[in-house]
């Protein structure tokens, strides 16, 4: 029997970029009880909201993917809201979770927790060995709380709950708001607005020497399934494809990929964000099989081609 079939899942931010992937993947996997609070009906940053979600769910399994999120801008903007809207909503979650004896509460972490100067590629081990990077830390922080919070819980009351760090995500459905989108996604719309207007040129924060690992938003969905599936312990574990790309490689690649003509512009008095940024993916493929199947290059293509379509509907 599947081991998702007979099982009751709630996947909070199942209606967002990467939830939209995952809860298509839990179907395919033969999940007939998938239950999504949309935040419209369920304020998760509260409480009443959270115990409320989980009456009208009674999940045996929670997916916690909901979050405010955003590139270097936003974080930069609004890391109070950051950083207060995530911590209440996972450590909430969890504890709810935790009082109605779940099965198995899976959290998401985020590469922004490791150390600015992390050790390349970045090992879970390393996660405590300084402080993140500034324009992320009050996102980052927030998330890592997470891992603090399973392993307590696990440590005094058994409760199963296992946390998950992806490198940065992209792919088809990401977020194009120019106000709020990471670096892929900002880019793409960069490039087709210049396009669309006859622009000479694009401006592009930073000086390109940051480098960054992105992970396809279906590869992230199927480790996490799978984590879900066959983890069942309290350290922290990757998901990525120990690959790096420098933000200069990248914007390259999305102006050959999108057809731009025009020329690119370094702002360096805005901030690159971490120097580097890679992660070792050697415990997820050990403990359950995890191996990325999407090169940059192709996941890129499919992400371009969706958003042109989109933009021209």
């Amino acid at each position: 029997m599947p081991f998702f079939a007979h099982k009751k899942v709630m996947v909070t931010g199942g209606a967002g970029f990467l939830g939209r992937h995952l809860v298509r993947k839990l179907k395919e996997r033969g999940c007939r009880d998938i239950f999504v609070p949309r935040s419209s009906r369920y304020d998760l940053v509260g409480m009443e909201g959270v115990e409320r979600a989980y009456e009208d769910a009674d999940p045996q399994i929670v997916i916690h993917l909901a979050a405010v999120c955003g590139g270097i801008q936003d974080n930069s903007k609004r890391p109070g809201t950051h950083f207060y809207s995530n911590l209440m909503m996972g450590v909430q979650a969890m504890e709810v979770a935790r009082r109605r004896g779940i099965e198995k509460f899976v959290a998401l972490g985020t590469v922004c927790a490791y150390p600015k100067f992390a050790p390349i590629p970045f090992d879970e081990d390393d996660l405590w060995d300084g402080y993140p990077e500034e324009t992320n830390a009050a996102y980052g922080l927030a998330k890592k709380m997470y891992l603090v919070q399973s392993q307590a819980y696990r440590q005094q009351y058994g409760f199963n709950s296992i946390f998950l760090l992806p490198a940065n995500l992209y792919g088809p459905g990401d977020d194009f708001n120019p106000e709020t989108s990471h670096v892929i996604p900002a880019l793409i719309k960069k490039c087709f607005d210049a396009m669309d207007q006859g622009a000479e040129f694009i401006e592009v924060w930073g000086t390109g020497k940051a480098t960054r690992e992105f992970l396809y938003v279906e590869d992230a969905a199927e480790g996490i399934l799978l984590a879900t599936e066959l983890y069942n312990r309290s350290d922290p574990i990757n998901l990525g494809c120990d690959s790096e790309t420098s933000i200069k490689q990248l914007v390259e690649l999305i102006v050959e990929l999108t057809g731009f003509q025009g020329e690119v512009r370094w702002d360096p008095s805005k901030p690159d964000g971490q120097p580097r940024r890679r992660v070792s993916a050697k415990r997820a493929k050990a403990e359950f099989g995890f191996q990325c199947t999407t090169q940059l290059e192709d996941g890129l293509r499919k992400t371009i081609e969706l958003y042109r379509q989109t933009r021209q509907s």
